[in-house]
């Protein structure tokens, strides 16, 4: 980045800084260049202003070349060897970092060899909360087909849109996101594997958020309007949600055993402990994903919510409550136990 900007000194000590506030030692990236000295760059131009800066469809291109195959990595890892791909019933892909027809569910029915009748269906652009989006998708299929198998696998490659122009939403976005893929399997409550179980949803839309969080298409790539508001309207507004989400399933906040909190930043993940009074020890496993991974849009929970899985298990009668931001600005919930 401080190349990209061609930072001078005083501008690099100030973005130095906000790296070592962000709370995140390592991220992920499908673009080597990002370690890599320039002339073993494959993905930016080899020269020092970084031009001809890469277009919105070679962004497309590195997204088919690389979301398929790490979607098919972490949904083995996911089935690991219990369930033959023969018997799932519905595959929902999730993404807001790539877009194409045909798009990533037919690549991986066919790198995975699917059945050609699989139902499939794809969330698009809903951004951070897009995988608890995909999970109530699958928990209504579930209800009405007792014996569905649904596939769910998030991949987001967030690192293809880096851009060159340093605002703040650009600097933001740049030191924030990464990228990860992560699968669930969702059955209906017949299925003899031992699981988590989705009791109920919730979401709202805070629309005095709509223009803090945004994430729209350009020449360049996509790119992200993020308010440093947003912690803001998140304080104000998360009790509110967490207990609108508990009267539904009509339980109170004592119940709740385990907070599985989408990490969208540091700042978020402490105004979420603010505004529920919890100690920042509940968001262990928040905390240790933004650490490991930073932020991967969609896939970010579902990483949270795996790291969180000993602990549950170790439990009787966990209940999980589940949330993630969006645009809209959108929060999305559910409730969950073990």
């Amino acid at each position: 980045m401080q190349q990209l900007y061609g930072m001078n000194e005083t501008d690099k000590r100030k973005l130095r800084f906000l790296y070592r506030q962000a709370g995140i030692s390592a991220r992920h990236s499908s673009i080597a260049d990002y370690s890599q000295p320039m002339h073993e760059w494959k993905f930016y131009p080899q020269s020092e202003n970084v031009e001809p800066f890469p277009t919105l469809e070679q962004r497309m291109d590195w997204f088919q070349k690389f979301a398929p195959p790490l979607s098919v990595d972490a949904i083995q890892k996911c089935l690991d060897n219990t369930l033959n791909v023969a018997e799932i019933t519905h595959l929902i892909t999730v993404s807001c970092t790539g877009l194409s027809a045909p798009g990533l569910d037919l690549q991986v029915m066919e790198l995975m060899d699917l059945p050609k009748d699989v139902f499939r269906t794809s969330v698009n652009f809903m951004g951070c909360y897009a995988a608890i989006h995909a999970l109530k998708l699958a928990d209504i299929i579930c209800r009405a087909t007792p014996d569905a198998k649904v596939l769910i696998v998030c991949t987001e490659l967030c690192t293809l849109h880096l851009q060159k122009k340093p605002t703040p939403d650009n600097l933001a976005s740049g030191l924030l996101f990464s990228d990860g893929s992560a699968a669930v399997l969702v059955t209906g409550d017949l299925h003899p594997a031992k699981g988590i179980r989705l009791n109920s949803f919730y979401s709202e839309v805070v629309t005095k958020g709509k223009n803090d969080m945004a994430w729209e298409l350009s020449s360049t790539g996509f790119q992200m309007t993020l308010s440093g508001y947003v912690p803001n309207l998140i304080e104000q507004d998360i009790a509110r949600l967490v207990e609108k989400a508990l009267a539904k399933q009509g339980i109170s906040r004592s119940c709740i055993t385990n907070w599985c909190i989408h990490p969208g930043g540091r700042k978020i993940l402490e105004a979420v402990q603010k505004s529920l009074e919890i100690e920042k020890h509940e968001l262990n496993s928040s905390y240790n994903i933004l650490d490991q991974f930073g932020n991967m849009s969609s896939a970010t929970i579902l990483f949270v919510l795996k790291d969180m899985l000993p602990s549950i298990q170790q439990k009787e009668n966990s209940k999980i409550f589940a949330v993630a931001f969006g645009p809209g600005l959108t929060m999305e919930t559910f409730i969950a136990e073990a």
